[in-house]
């Protein structure tokens, strides 16, 4: 013998109900990512700003450092170019990848 019409009901009910448990956990995890996302953006604007603020620092010593020859000066300005330089590329490849979305493999 079947199932009854009243019993029908019931299973539709609680497939909705066990649907809107999924969706509020998916829900729960979107909103935590995205908070990690706003974090993870916030620490790597401050390893921006802190090494620029490092970098410029070091340029003002050097600058009033008399016991520097001047070749010494020039490598250790290009030292600081090519520094600024690999900080920027990380700096972009980092907040590349966290404004990114993954897509999810099917």
């Amino acid at each position: 013998m079947g199932d009854s019409e009243g019993e029908y009901f019931e299973k539709i009910s609680k497939t909705k109900f066990n649907s809107s448990n999924k969706v509020t956990e998916v829900l729960d995890v979107f909103s935590k990512s995205q908070k990690l996302k706003a974090e993870s953006l916030k620490k790597t604007e401050e390893m921006m700003t802190d090494a620029a603020s490092d970098l410029e620092k070091l340029e003002r010593d050097m600058a009033k450092n008399k016991d520097l020859s001047a070749e010494s000066h020039n490598r250790l300005n290009e030292e600081i170019v090519a520094a600024r330089s690999q900080i920027r590329l990380k700096y972009d490849d980092l907040k590349a990848r966290i404004i990114d979305r993954v897509e999810p493999s099917r």
